[in-house]
């Protein structure tokens, strides 16, 4: 069985406490806190809080959802985003690998990003902490093969991916880009934007169903965002999350 959880940029509006208590009610045991909003890795005050709170609610961090973007954000900054990760009881912080479309991803660009990811990673095994580089258009892992270029020339046990579903391409294509990056893939956002149109989570079903098919080891599920913003959604988004992960 899979884990299923929410990711808290999916409710910036709502506070820590408004968050875990909407996942109680919608039978979600896992978060990625977002460091933009929820928890900045800055605010310790704010960081000791949120543990509390989870411990009150009985909601398990999944991961550090962090903005650190490689090439980008000052690598001096990583340490901090780490401590704040195993603060909040994950082993597991997410960063954003660059910032080019993949027609302006040249040779010497990618290998910047190696090398910078290098950086990284050794920085996060001197603090036990995976790093994942987040799934998105408009960075590394816009391309798949560019994706596991990366992984591969930082060779890191502390350097993975997380994937999700590219809008921009069929079930199919999808379905090729999780089987080349499967050894590396950590955590799972999941949405359904069929031709950049976000709909419910339970209209995806059967597509979800077909990644999910390519997955036997336990993964974390995490619900990204509500097809129409709303908090009152999750209680269906949630239940479409438990369909996918039971098959």
């Amino acid at each position: 069985m899979h884990n299923t959880g929410v990711t808290s940029v999916s409710f910036r509006a709502l506070s820590p406490e408004e968050i875990l208590q909407e996942m109680v009610g919608a039978g979600l045991k896992y978060i990625e806190w977002g460091s933009d909003i929820h928890a900045p890795y800055t605010d310790e005050t704010r960081l000791d809080e949120i543990v509390k709170l989870m411990k009150k609610y009985d909601i398990t961090c999944s991961s550090y959802g962090t903005y650190f973007r490689l090439g980008i954000t000052p690598m001096e900054e990583l340490p901090g985003y780490l401590k704040a990760a195993k603060k909040l009881g994950t082993n597991i912080a997410r960063i954003w690998a660059g910032k080019a479309r993949v027609e302006e991803q040249t040779p010497q660009w990618r290998q910047e990003m190696i090398e910078l990811g290098r950086q990284a990673a050794k920085i996060a095994e001197e603090e036990g902490v995976i790093l994942c580089m987040e799934c998105h258009p408009g960075t590394i892992t816009e391309k798949k093969e560019y994706a596991l270029e990366m992984i591969e020339g930082v060779n890191s046990p502390n350097f993975r991916t997380y994937w999700q579903q590219n809008p921009g391409l069929s079930d199919e294509e999808n379905v090729a880009y999780i089987r080349m990056l499967k050894p590396y893939i950590e955590h799972i956002h999941v949405f359904y934007l069929p031709n950049e149109e976000k709909r419910s989570v339970g209209e995806g079903i059967d597509s979800w169903k077909t990644f999910m098919k390519e997955f036997s080891q336990e993964r974390t599920l995490l619900l990204e965002f509500m097809y129409d913003g709303r908090v009152e959604s999750l209680p269906g988004e949630a239940k479409a999350l438990h369909q996918i992960v039971t098959g």
